[in-house]
């Protein structure tokens, strides 16, 4: 059935946007007779008490014609939105587009009962469409419906076209108690499921009718498949350190500077700072900037620790037939999904203290804006042991556990002159604000230690390196400080191809890039096997070309396109 009907925004979403346009068109006014008035002088300031009622009504009336004119809807094949006042846009969204519909809840949207539903697509860098606000439960029905369309087989869709096919559901009336099944369910959606929390974790569990056949995609409410417990997200949030924060930081010291001056200039004082900015010795002004770092790490990682205690509390991903749907946050609240034929890769993640704790992280990559990051990462489970994590990924991807190839020998040597020259150059700095300031100059020379971590920083580097090449899938891994490795199925591979620099042409060395479609941003960057012998690298390459096209070949034989990820990974 095609849902052909329109639909508006929720009346409260045109109180809003008529208030934020009316004070848009308030104080334009005065921003416009401002800068005239210093550029002629025959405009007078005056004149914005005057304009600015005008200005409020055309903008009070723009955000009214706004609302009208904002409409949705849903077809058999695509998501559509029109907006627009004087200049109309009209989107149409195919469904086997669409990577994400994530619904958004504030403190104000909770207690109002509203929601802000967002559409993301394969390879936008942004939002593709954004309802600013719709009520909960047509949140919950447009993200439902979403799912279910876009999970939709072709022979599925070829039978709900079919005029004289025989209807799948009753067209009467519910009567008394599946109306309250219903009300019961849409209170309670991941409630009554077949999973169960045991010591060692959550129990797998798939929803099944009583035949053992599954249940049909529509009637399915989500089966949960993972929850993050107290003692979990507390470790994840101590554990974590978001560079995010020190946005944050930063913005709360441009709002507040007397009292971040003063906070600065009384931490400093008993280590020999000065008593103010403009009266200090090179020396005071040294000890003010290590005392200005010190609290600016620790401001920064408290602010770390509440965002992402905030942002993952009560963190539950479930499947809702063959998509992973999740919900999280506490001030904000998130919910949204993600289609598993959409998934491009998987990567289990840890930084140092994690590793040394016995814990990791699961997370999903598509090809879209993902809620996590700038790309299209999203966090399946934000942290549990490592044994399960493991078996999650192997679950998940369908792999072995992978054997890695190590570079060579030469790559730990080139990482050894690297950091020898870090070093270098932090004693360089040493010895010249010794020199400068005379801050130190009897003891600047202590800071050659730092060559004590050459060794084993370069060998950390290098035993942190690896790849595995199996018949299915390629794994990467790489990174200390936040290790990643990354498990990607050859048919997911968009290229591969080797880059050498200057110095790894004199070593005989390469490093082998392997993109997908999932979007290169600041965080996550490009999966790379580093630093592998050259004649190796060219084999890694050509074995992941030649196994991409035998899996896009194999998939376009196979009667079975269902997805290629298991929604039950526990």
């Amino acid at each position: 059935m095609t849902d052909s009907s329109t639909h508006r925004l929720h009346p409260l979403s045109a109180v809003t946007t008529t208030l934020r346009s009316a004070v848009v068109g308030l104080s334009m006014p005065f921003f416009l007779v401002s800068v005239l008035s210093a550029v002629f002088d025959a405009v007078s300031v005056t004149w914005a008490l005057y304009l600015a009622p005008i200005g409020l009504l055309v903008g009070a009336g723009y955000g009214l014609a706004y609302y009208y004119r904002f409409e949705y809807g849903l077809t058999d094949d695509t998501v559509d939105v029109a907006s627009g006042v004087f200049s109309r846009r009209a989107r149409e969204i195919p469904y086997r587009r669409i990577q994400n519909v994530d619904v958004r809840q504030g403190v104000f949207h909770r207690v109002a009962g509203l929601a802000v539903v967002s559409i993301e697509t394969a390879g936008g860098g942004e939002t593709e469409a954004a309802l600013d606000f719709v009520g909960e439960d047509e949140a919950k029905r447009l993200q439902r419906e979403i799912r279910r369309r876009t999970a939709r087989r072709p022979d599925e869709a070829e039978a709900d076209t079919d005029t004289s096919a025989p209807a799948t559901r009753p067209t009467t009336a519910p009567d008394e108690t599946d109306q309250h099944e219903r009300e019961s369910e849409r209170d309670h959606p991941w409630s009554g499921q077949a999973s169960a929390l045991t010591d060692s974790g959550l129990e797998s569990a798939t929803t099944r009718t009583e035949t053992g056949t599954e249940a049909p995609f529509e009637d399915d409410q989500p089966t949960l498949l993972f929850a993050l417990d107290a003692r979990e997200l507390l470790l994840y949030a101590f554990t974590t350190v978001r560079p995010a924060a020190a946005a944050s930081v930063l913005a709360l010291a441009f709002f507040f500077t007397s009292q971040v001056e003063a906070l600065l200039l009384a931490t400093a004082q008993p280590f020999g700072g000065p008593a103010s900015f403009t009266d200090a010795t090179p020396s005071g002004y040294v000890a003010l900037g290590l005392a200005s770092a010190i609290n600016g790490v620790v401001v920064t990682y408290a602010v770390s620790v509440a965002y992402t205690f905030a942002t993952y509390y009560d963190f539950r991903l479930g499947r809702a037939g063959d998509d992973f749907v999740y919900e999280r946050g506490l001030l904000q609240r998130y919910s949204g999904s993600v289609p598993s034929e959409k998934v491009q890769s998987v990567t289990i993640t840890d930084n140092p203290l994690q590793r040394a704790l016995g814990y990791a992280g699961l997370w999903v990559e598509t090809a879209g804006y993902g809620p996590d990051s700038s790309g299209g990462s999203t966090s399946a489970v934000p942290l549990a042991r490592v044994e399960r994590v493991q078996t999650f990924a192997e679950n998940l991807t369908g792999t072995e556990p992978p054997r890695f190839e190590s570079p060579p020998a030469v790559a730990r040597r080139r990482y050894f002159v690297r950091y020898a020259l870090v070093a270098a150059v932090l004693v360089g700095v040493a010895f010249g604000i010794s020199s400068l300031t005379g801050f130190g100059t009897e003891y600047w020379y202590l800071s050659v230690a730092v060559f004590l971590a050459v060794p084993p920083a370069a060998h950390i580097r290098y035993v942190n390196l690896g790849y595995s090449v199996g018949d299915d899938h390629l794994v990467i891994r790489r990174g200390f400080w936040r290790r990643r490795t990354t498990v990607i199925p050859y048919y997911r591979i968009q290229t591969v191809s080797n880059r050498r620099s200057i110095f790894q042409r004199r070593l005989g060395l390469t490093s082998v890039v392997v993109d997908t479609a999932s979007s290169q941003t600041f965080v996550w960057k490009t999966p790379t096997i580093y630093d592998v012998d050259l004649e190796d690298g060219r084999i890694v390459a050509s074995t992941g070309r030649k196994r991409l096209q035998t899996a896009l070949r194999e998939r376009r034989e196979a009667t079975d396109e269902g997805p290629r990820f298991s929604v039950d990974f526990t």
